[in-house]
Order: C-alpha cells, then sequence, then structure tokens
C-alpha cells in the first residue's frame, strides 16, 4: 500500500496503482504541498521553487562536507561561535 503513517483505503491504493503514482510521491505532496480544503496539491511552480531549494541546500551541505563539518556553540539562548571540525579533511565523495 505505500509507506504511510496515515491510513489510505482501498481505493485510494487502487487508484494509485493504476496510475503508477508511488507512495514516495504522495508523501512529497503530503510534506511540500499547499491544503485546498480537503485536498493537498503541489503544482509545477510548487515542484520548481522546491528544486532550486534542493539544489540550494545541496551547495551548502557540500561546503559543509568541504570543512570537514561544523559545530556551533550556544549558551543561555545565544550563539557563541562557530568553527570547523578540528584535525577536519576534505572527504567530499
Amino acid at each position: 500500500m505505500g509507506n504511510f503513517k496515515r491510513k489510505i483505503t482501498r481505493h485510494m491504493d487502487a487508484r494509485m496503482n493504476q496510475r503508477g503514482i508511488p507512495g514516495t510521491l504522495v508523501n512529497l505532496v503530503l510534506l511540500h504541498g499547499r491544503w485546498d480544503g480537503d485536498a493537498c496539491k503541489l503544482d509545477r511552480n510548487d515542484l520548481c521553487k522546491l528544486k532550486e531549494e534542493v539544489e540550494h541546500l545541496r551547495s551548502t551541505v557540500l561546503k559543509a562536507l568541504d570543512k570537514g563539518g561544523l559545530a556551533v556553540v550556544e549558551a543561555g539562548g545565544t550563539l557563541v561561535t562557530a568553527y570547523a571540525r578540528p584535525n577536519a579533511r576534505s572527504r567530499r565523495k
């Protein structure tokens, strides 16, 4: 039936199978879509924006990997310092 935390009906399971919609795509819509009444929708514009966000996140992750990881120190709700991991070497794969 898919990997959902919510219950789904047999009707939905049948329609997903007929339409070639895997559970991962349903989860994508539920995580990033906009609710319009009872329907959660993720249109082409939403997907393009999400793709840009993912590409930006990927770029940021690669920069963090180049530093070998990072740490941020917080005390009493205030950010105190940030540093790259000691003895860090680039291990980007």
